[in-house]
């Protein structure tokens, strides 16, 4: 055997015996650091973003659905969008003498009211104390909840590919009662008053209940065009004349006044550059999310598609929703 063979095999070998030990090691920490919903003793992997020593523009990256954190899920976890990490992260950005301005990415269909809204008020928090300035940047789309937190912003592009709009709310249950029916299945709910289970699965619809789920409905559509009309500088009745839940193409949305131009995402980060000065612009990678992709179980990384299903069926999806629901 030739002498370069030799070598090679060896450091065949070793590479394996490195990336099993390694794989190995991760493993056993990530089965040590997955928690139970019982068990806050654990202490979580740190996920914040170490911001620069230099002057910066933070770039707040928003993909996926607008969600707060499960604290049941695993620590290791990865997840699309990660509420507490943005959270935290404009937080520490507030308070960095280093950092002159905020630009949002948004490539989101939406989420529930809540989040939306809290992410919404913590960028408002941080232009009211900051004064300094908030660009807005929209991706494949910006629908319904990831439009709601771009009010929050001085400026919104978009590709010119770009969705937006999607102005409205959205309650979505199951009801399967027929279905229950059919193959003689009864779902029975002991509750405290006539419309405790409205929603379940195998109850009925009434129009009492339907009329509660609307008022609900109607409140936070009434939330949500009162800060697009103070986003977008325009009355109410303009806003409620766009906002019937359709999706508006980039050239659409500028037409109406909901966005102020069609650009590319380098021409608005150059753009924002020359107004803001001397500065970088900063895009925070998840450093933990690399180590875990690479060595850790892939199981952990992204709720598989039985895992969505079976949330939907046991109501974790219907919460009153920023959603742009064709988008899923």
């Amino acid at each position: 055997m030739k002498k370069k063979q030799i070598i090679g095999i060896v450091v065949a070998g070793v590479m394996f015996i490195i990336t099993a030990t390694a794989s190995t090691v991760v493993n056993q920490y990530i089965e040590n650091v997955s928690i139970s919903e019982n068990d806050s003793s654990v202490s979580m992997l740190d996920k914040s973003i170490k911001l620069p020593s230099n002057d910066f523009i933070g770039v707040v990256n928003v993909n996926g659905t607008i969600v707060n954190n499960d604290p049941t899920e695993s620590a290791l976890r990865v997840l699309e969008y990660d509420h507490d990490q943005i959270i935290k992260y404009i937080d520490d950005m507030e308070y960095s003498n280093n950092n002159k301005g905020l630009l949002l990415v948004v490539d989101s269909p939406g989420g529930t009211v809540y989040a939306s809204d809290e992410l919404y008020l913590k960028l408002k928090e941080y232009k009211d104390i900051t004064g300094r300035p908030i660009w807005t940047y929209m991706k494949s789309y910006a629908c319904s909840g990831g439009y709601y937190i771009s009010m929050a912003s001085d400026k919104i592009f978009a590709n010119r590919n770009t969705w937006t709009g999607s102005i409205g709310v959205i309650i979505s249950t199951y009801n399967l009662k027929g279905l229950f029916d059919e193959y003689g299945i009864q779902e029975i709910n002991i509750t405290s008053g006539p419309n405790k289970a409205m929603g379940a699965m195998g109850e009925e619809m009434t129009d009492e209940r339907r009329a509660i789920f609307q008022s609900l409905v109607d409140e936070s559509y009434e939330q949500f065009v009162s800060i697009v009309a103070n986003g977008r500088n325009m009355s109410v009745d303009e806003v409620k004349t766009l906002a019937d839940g359709r999706i508006y193409t980039a050239q659409q949305a500028v037409d109406n006044g909901l966005i102020d131009g069609i650009d590319s995402y380098e021409q608005v980060c150059k753009n924002m550059l020359a107004e803001v000065g001397d500065a970088d612009i900063f895009v925070p990678s998840n450093e933990y999310a690399n180590i875990v992709s690479l060595f850790g179980k892939s199981q952990l990384l992204k709720k598989s598609e039985t895992e969505a299903v079976l949330d939907a069926l046991q109501g974790k999806e219907s919460e009153v929703m920023y959603y742009a629901e064709g988008l899923k």
